[in-house]
């Protein structure tokens, strides 16, 4: 099984070309900085950098919607490859292809610096006659069920 799961932030705005012929195909490339968990050997790196190229409509949104410094979430699949640059020397590549990419902080925590998590102040929900809690209108969504 080739599945990856990573979250991190773009180091630059994504590169993105579109293929040639009747059927043009956004390409997208981009860069993952992701934290490690924690450092080895008393490293100065504390991320690794990871490329990344997603296809198509994956491509086109990246064009639209990311940017420098977005906190992303993608799955995808390593893929390997190889070419010989204009010096003659074997290059050999390691990109991650982007199945499925979203945001992973809303707008408004991306410039707070809270990492990611904005406080959310609710009343709390009162209990009902029956002993059940009543939920509050509007949560529909943050529920895990439905």
């Amino acid at each position: 099984m080739n599945k990856v799961i990573l979250m991190g932030r773009l180091t630059r705005d994504p590169e993105v070309r579109y293929s040639q012929g009747d059927n043009a195909m956004a390409v997208a490339r981009y860069t993952l900085a992701v934290d490690r968990r924690f450092n080895r050997n008393n490293d100065d790196q504390n991320a690794d950098f990871i490329s990344c190229v997603a296809f198509g409509r994956s491509g086109e949104f990246a064009e639209k919607y990311l940017h420098k410094g977005t906190k992303i979430a993608i799955t995808g699949r390593i893929q390997t490859g190889s070419y010989t640059n204009k010096d003659g020397v074997k290059v050999y590549t390691t990109d991650v292809v982007v199945e499925d990419q979203e945001f992973a902080e809303s707008k408004n925590s991306a410039g707070s610096g809270d990492g990611g998590f904005a406080p959310v102040s609710r009343p709390a929900p009162a209990a009902a006659g029956d002993g059940f809690m009543n939920i509050p209108d509007g949560i529909d969504e943050e529920l895990p069920f439905n």
